[in-house]
């Protein structure tokens, strides 16, 4: 094989690790360094800047009993915030919380911590099923409207007991505590194959040095 060809794998090689690093490498630091998250209030309820994409899901919330909290940020290692927007149910001793995606699709999900320690997760999306007895259940109803998910949470929150702060505070708190706790599973679950792809891309560019100095 002649130099040209040789360098234009290795230069190829090269394209594709800073791809894969590009795509992968803060998913591997947040597989890492789940507590690495910052959660941090953004703005009260009455300052609470709700997108016009959210509108309709705010007033499901708000029939179903749901009071305003507020809006947090929550930042990983080398990504942008995302901006959440909180609603608490004070009888239910619920949490809802409303985001949108990247592509700007509306996300719900309903959050109850436990006492002394635990969380019960129902999300309206797809997201992993987990069920640690007496301290942890994380499921979801993909496309459910706001009542029937409410319905499902409530169900599985059956014979636990809820925290007592459900406050803008304690929102932002119990955030804070699943990505130091419970949550570091889950996230390592989900960005395990972040940490593959940053690996091999590690390992071609380990290789097109390696190799270039042993020629």
């Amino acid at each position: 094989m002649n130099v040209l060809a040789e360098l234009g794998i290795v230069v190829a090689g090269l394209v594709l690790a800073i791809v894969l690093l590009a795509l992968n490498f803060w998913r591997a630091v947040l597989f890492l360094f789940p507590h690495k998250v910052r959660v941090e209030p953004e703005a009260p309820a009455d300052q609470m800047d709700l997108p016009l994409e959210l509108a309709q899901v705010s007033i499901h919330l708000q029939a179903l009993g749901f009071v305003a909290l507020g809006s947090h940020e929550e930042k990983p290692p080398l990504q942008k915030a995302t901006r959440s927007y909180d609603w608490a149910h004070p009888t239910e001793r619920v949490f809802a919380t409303v985001y949108q995606t990247a592509d700007g699709e509306p996300r719900l999900y309903f959050l109850t911590p436990l006492a002394p320690e635990g969380f019960v997760i129902t999300a309206g999306y797809r997201r992993p099923a987990l069920d640690v007895p007496g301290v942890y259940r994380s499921g979801s109803l993909a496309d459910a409207p706001p009542d029937r998910l409410l319905r499902a949470h409530l169900r599985r929150m059956e014979g636990l007991t809820p925290a007592s702060d459900f406050s803008w505070e304690g929102r932002v708190e119990a955030g804070r505590s699943w990505y130091r706790g419970l949550g570091r599973k889950e996230i390592r679950r989900q960005n395990l194959q972040g940490l593959l792809w940053t690996v091999m891309a590690l390992a071609i560019v380990a290789s097109a040095f390696l190799g270039r100095r042993a020629a």
